[in-house]
């Protein structure tokens, strides 16, 4: 709390009045803010054009999922490294060069025509764009007072929210007016407008090489094998019947290694690469776990939505672009008063009743039907927008809060990366239990059906009339079983989902509120 108040204390005049950020301040925070957009939107952009992109390529769907992965291991690896990036080369260079690259990737990967480029590109745009997303967080937190920086931190929130929601629908819409191609070529604008307002709204800074000669090699080791396997692990161990694979036994070997390299880096080096003991303070342990929880819930509810969207209602990527938008929208409405709310709303309440709301918004979408199309889920994306603004809101200022000023860009990459850790262990457990509930459901409905049955034959009769043989109507009766059992399996996970996320809710007693003696200016 004392670092708190001493950071405060900067932004006081001498007659005791605040002094405000300037122009070029804000020009910074909207940079921060468009390249964490810009960098989060990339994660799902490409996923609803994706089975076009693969047929073009020539990928298998096993291949393809590689076209995600791989930007999302790079991510990973990158964020908590983006502190020690910044510190050696200067928050202004470092950003010209992530979004330079970035706009060379994602050129290199709207004109890739196989697989290897394509993951190269990815894996690029991965690195380079990861590093916006904690930037985003440390020019809030340095370039801003903090009586200013929840007006900062509402609009770095809304960005990163917004950005897996838009990603769908410009995808998809893209994918289906022009070409694949345009989900990549439409970062080279978005660059050119970023690089220009990091020009203006950021000061230049030495580089400090002397973070090269004395670091923590053995940390940024430890940080690039751990997480990178970890992720890959996660990512495709459903895929490789895990420990029956000898890629995943392989990758969870060199995981260890990894995370032995950084705990060896933590106790030996001077700097070490990533301040983990900043997890040490019960304040900013308890945000990283509210995190991971959030980054379940988040990337859990859009890698379902659009499957069942896809599977039983027959939706195409621009469709299911327009149903997951419906969950952006609390972001735009709330956007004008969540600084105010910073202020005036205990953090602890804010945060269990987001974490609440996205428990609600799971339960409310465990009735599902053959029926049930997209409008069916405009009530729970409405619900599940808002809890998730508010738990996302009230963490990342509690993120900056809880630490000194100095360890803004550590926190900040602890944070990023739980939240999409979290985002890997749903997308993984998700995958695994979908299966199992599947042969469960299609079992249990086999279970029931007596082959000796009149009802049954009879049914089968008819069917065989009206599509002109038995072994046709066999076949139609296994395509209803299987979509029954997929929804039946959809219903199970939303309410496994849900209860999940009840079960977090009382994480946010563990955190402290936040100083309330600030107020608010955009002067």
């Amino acid at each position: 709390m004392t670092e708190i108040l001493a950071a405060q204390d900067t932004s006081i005049g001498p007659a005791g009045s605040r002094k405000n950020a300037d122009a070029t301040a804000w020009v910074a925070v909207a940079a921060g803010a468009l390249g964490a957009m810009l960098a989060t939107l990339d994660i799902s952009i490409v996923n609803s054009a994706l089975p076009v992109i693969q047929g073009e390529i020539g990928a298998s769907g096993t291949e393809g999922t590689w076209i995600a992965t791989s930007f999302l291991v790079a991510e990973i690896v990158v964020i908590p490294l983006s502190a020690w990036l910044e510190r050696l080369f200067g928050l202004r260079t470092l950003l010209i060069i992530a979004v330079s690259a970035f706009t060379a990737f994602s050129v290199l990967c709207g004109v890739a025509t196989d697989l290897t480029t394509m993951i190269i590109g990815r894996t690029g745009q991965g690195f380079t764009g990861g590093v916006l997303i904690p930037t985003a967080m440390t020019i809030v937190a340095k370039r801003l007072p903090p009586h200013q920086q929840p007006i900062g931190m509402a609009l770095f929130g809304m960005t990163v929210v917004l950005g897996p929601v838009m990603g769908p629908l410009i995808g998809g819409w893209l994918t289906e007016n022009l070409s694949w191609h345009y989900a990549f070529f439409v970062n080279v604008p978005v660059c050119a407008t970023l690089l220009l307002l990091l020009f203006i709204g950021l000061p230049h800074e030495k580089p400090k090489w002397e973070y090269l000669t004395d670091a923590d090699w053995a940390g940024i080791l430890g940080l690039i094998l751990g997480l990178g396997g970890l992720t890959v692990v996660l990512e495709e161990g459903h895929h490789e019947e895990w420990f029956e694979s000898s890629l995943i036994r392989w990758l969870t070997v060199v995981t260890i290694i990894g995370f032995a390299c950084l705990i060896y880096g933590q106790v030996k080096a001077s700097k070490p690469v990533l301040k983990l003991r900043l997890l040490l303070n019960r304040q900013f342990a308890s945000v990283a776990i509210m995190a991971l929880a959030l980054g379940m819930v988040m990337y859990g509810s859009t890698y379902v939505i659009p499957q069942f969207l896809a599977i039983i209602s027959d939706f195409n990527a621009f469709q299911t672009g327009l149903v997951i938008f419906w969950m952006g929208v609390p972001a735009f409405l709330l956007m004008p008063v969540l600084p105010l709310m910073i202020r005036k709303v205990d953090i602890r309440i804010a945060v269990g009743t987001g974490m609440l709301l996205m428990a609600i918004s799971c339960f409310v979408s465990t009735s599902l039907t053959a029926e049930s199309g997209g409008a069916v889920f405009t009530e729970s994306q409405l619900i599940r927008g808002a809890g998730m603004i508010l738990a996302m809101m009230f963490l990342n200022q509690a993120t900056v809060a809880s630490v000194a000023k100095e360890d803004a860009g550590d926190a900040s990459g602890i944070f990023n990366a739980a939240r999409n850790l979290g985002g890997s262990f749903a997308l993984s457990a998700l995958a695994s239990f979908q299966d199992q509930r599947i042969w469960h459901h299609t079992r249990r409905m086999e279970e029931t059906l007596n082959a000796n049955s009149v009802s049954l034959q009879t049914y089968l009769d008819g069917l065989a009339r009206s599509l002109g043989d038995m072994e046709r109507a066999m076949a139609a009766l296994g395509g209803t079983l299987q979509r029954e059992a997929f929804i039946m399996t959809y219903n199970d996970v939303f309410l496994v989902m849900g209860l999940l996320t009840l079960a977090t809710v009382p994480l946010a007693l563990f955190l402290k509120p936040l100083p309330k003696n600030v107020s608010l200016s955009m002067h």
